[in-house]
């Protein structure tokens, strides 16, 4: 019993011994295992991690070419830039120059002119003193016979003498002032036509008439949803930012953008254009755009008046005052564009004032300032005139500028060829056929009020207005009002009419009267 007890428990020992040594053994393989798949996964890791390497080094390659465009490409604008600020430099320094050179020669020729007229003043002089010698000595003698042939004293000779010179010269002295005021008359007419002729033949610019809307085509009518936005969102806030109003009807592919500010309906169609580009139409995205827009057309206008001004060759003018000149772009009265009116006085005046003798130069300056208030009155108050005269004065322009803003209203008194070189130029400009527009129901009234004002005076019988408004015939009774009457009558007529009606430049009134003498033979 005992040895099969021990022989079972050896049994079980060898039996434990043999399990331990196979357990170990199956430890062993299953831990090679893990450590061959623990390797694996390490090298699947390293390979991915040096997969990522390579793509973050790709990307920064990526960046960096990207960074090196967009450096390459702002130091190329800034070159283009840099290019253009110092052309115009040059520019500017060579007008300078030649504007320089022009005065000098003015300057030398003027002193050449009065080291003439000085010579010609001394022999004029000296010929004087002997024609006076001469005079007085044939005086003399003359005294001398007639108090020898008539018996008189030399006091009682001079006077006979002087009473009958007096009466025989009183009407060959009439007759000689008519004649010479009739052929100045006439001269003066001459001149006038010829200079006006020459002005206007040797400048004969377009003019450039406004209107009160501008179209912005819309590649689809979707886009018209887009701009009112929810609950006319977008529409409210277009409107109120710009300023103008925005008309969306049933026009296919179109909308039209309202207002009697041109500056400010341009900013508006060029912020809107923007907007239907980009695509994204909503407040913010509105007042950026506009923001742009608006600072664009500032630097625009200046650039543009300074060019102008650059092209026109009158001289150095202030930055704000060329900035005002580029703003009268959209600036209109009666649809005239107010820039292109402005050139054309200017070079019209130009051309008057040297054929007058005047300074072309200086009347340019005073025809392209003429009108610089109108750049101020949507901003400011008070009338374009004041305005204009009250910035010219802030930036020390002459006097001769003064005179021909106020003047070229009636203001002040012409007070030099220049002056008046600009208050015609500024006529024709105004009046020439088709320059200026007006609306038909405005025009009608003031035709109308023109002839009942003149109709309303006694001893009138017809008045028409003709010449588009410009000038008024009364025809009167010719038995009921007499000449000196008629003249009367046309000045009471034209200063009503100044103090009732608003018109632009000036209206001509005729007053005609006629006797007739009818008789037949029979």
């Amino acid at each position: 019993m005992l040895n099969e007890i021990l022989l079972g428990g050896a049994i079980a020992t060898v039996s434990g011994v043999v399990g331990f040594f196979i357990s170990k053994k199956i430890t062993g393989a299953n831990f090679d295992i893990y450590v061959e798949q623990a390797a694996a996964k390490a090298k699947a890791i390293e390979n991915e991690a040096q997969t990522l390497l390579e793509r973050a080094k790709l990307k920064a390659r990526e960046i960096e070419l990207e960074a090196q465009k967009v450096f390459d490409s702002a130091k190329e604008r800034a070159r283009a830039d840099f290019s253009q600020r110092e052309d115009a430099l040059i520019r500017k320094e060579q007008s300078f120059e030649r504007f320089k050179q022009d005065e000098e020669k003015k300057i030398q020729t003027e002193l050449n002119n009065i080291k003439a007229q000085k010579v010609n003043l001394e022999r004029n002089e000296k010929s004087l003193a002997s024609l006076k010698k001469r005079y007085e000595e044939k005086i003399d003698e003359a005294v001398h016979t007639i108090e020898h042939s008539a018996g008189m004293t030399q006091e009682e000779a001079k006077n006979v003498l002087l009473e009958k010179m007096e009466e025989k010269a009183r009407g060959e002295i009439a007759h000689i002032v008519r004649r010479y005021e009739n052929e100045a008359r006439e001269k003066g007419e001459r001149k006038a036509n010829f200079i006006l002729a020459q002005a206007t033949s040797r400048f004969a610019g377009e003019f450039a008439s406004e209107r009160l809307t501008n179209l912005v085509h819309l590649d689809s009518d979707e886009l018209k949803g887009r701009i009112i936005g929810k609950e006319g969102r977008n529409i409210k806030a277009l409107e109120t930012l710009l300023g103008v109003d925005i008309i969306i009807d049933d026009t296919p592919n179109a909308i039209l953008v309202s207002s009697f500010n041109l500056y400010r309906r341009a900013i508006a169609t060029k912020t809107l254009q923007l907007l239907i580009e980009d695509g994204r139409i909503q407040p913010a995205r509105i007042e950026e755009i506009f923001k742009k827009v608006s600072e664009e057309f500032e630097s625009k206008i200046l650039a543009e008046g300074e060019e102008l001004i650059a092209q026109m060759n009158i001289g150095v003018m202030h930055p704000e005052l060329m900035k005002l000149i580029g703003r009268l772009r959209y600036r209109a009265s009666y649809g005239q564009n107010a820039l292109a009116h402005t050139l054309e006085v200017a070079h019209l005046a130009g051309i008057m004032a040297s054929e007058m003798g005047g300074d072309p130069i200086l009347a340019k300056r005073a025809g392209l300032l003429h009108d610089i208030g109108k750049a101020l009155t949507h901003d400011m108050d008070g009338n374009h005139v004041d305005l204009g005269a009250e910035i010219c004065r802030r930036y020390n322009e002459d006097e001769v500028v003064i005179n021909a803003i106020y003047a070229h209203h009636g203001q002040q008194e012409i007070n030099s060829i220049e002056c008046g070189a600009v208050c015609a130029a500024d006529a024709l400009s105004a009046a020439r056929p088709g320059a200026r527009r007006e609306v038909l129901e405005s025009f009608l009234k003031r035709v109308t009020e023109i002839e009942e004002i003149a109709s309303r005076h006694s001893g009138v019988k017809q008045a028409y207005a003709i010449n588009a408004g410009r000038e008024v015939r009364v025809i009167v009774n010719a038995t009921l009002v007499n000449d000196d009457e008629s003249i009367l009558m046309a000045r009471e007529i034209a200063k009503e009419i100044e103090a009732r009606v608003q018109y632009p430049g000036e209206i001509k009134v005729n007053v005609i009267r006629e006797s007739r003498a009818v008789e037949f033979a029979k």
